[in-house]
């Protein structure tokens, strides 16, 4: 069975390390610890593959940017036949405390632009994804800025654990499916 794991984010180092990019960063922890790279020179974005049991995965990190994300996951899930039950979108999110974890099977797109790219794109909100906390210290109107920011030095400190734990995350879902991954890792 395949299942298609996309993490949001934007291409270029100029975006490299920014909070906006925690599912690029998540993506790219899963295929190291994995043993595995991405193919960078793929349709709509870097592509890697690999197993796990005996599931395989198709990994997705879309050079759409972040505002046209539902092109990349439209284009891959039906070259490689992906129901939409098998679909996982990793992102950050604003509205979580910095580490924190919520994995859902569907919801709104609470502003953000790359799920509301993927939601006008396959045309439901009954799709899974993993938002990653990256906090909200930031002034009124500073949003934009906020995301686009690095991390800060304390942030810094404990961001591979929650990562990794992000990762785990990913690895449960594909594993055990979305119920028992968010009973395990939602909130933690």
């Amino acid at each position: 069975m395949k299942q298609l794991i996309v993490g949001l984010g934007n291409p270029g180092d100029e975006y490299a390390g920014t909070r906006h990019n925690a599912g690029f960063m998540i993506l790219d922890a899963l295929a190291k610890a994995s043993n595995i790279v991405f193919d960078v020179n793929r349709r709509y974005g870097a592509i890697a593959e690999m197993r796990l049991k005996n599931k395989q995965l198709i990994l997705l990190k879309p050079y759409t940017y972040m505002n046209l994300s539902g092109n990349a996951v439209r284009y891959w899930m039906q070259k490689e036949k992906i129901e939409l039950q098998n679909l996982l979108i990793v992102l950050d999110d604003l509205a979580l405390p910095f580490g924190a974890l919520r994995l859902k099977s569907k919801g709104n797109d609470a502003g953000h632009n790359g799920l509301k790219s993927i939601q006008e794109t396959l045309g439901t909100i009954a799709y899974n994804r993993l938002r990653f906390g990256i906090g909200n210290n930031f002034r009124q109107g500073g949003q934009v800025d906020f995301v686009l920011s690095n991390f800060n030095a304390d942030e810094l400190q404990t961001l591979p654990d929650r990562i990794n734990v992000a990762v785990e995350a990913v690895k449960s879902f594909c594993l055990q499916g979305v119920e028992t991954t968010m009973n395990l890792y939602n909130n933690k």
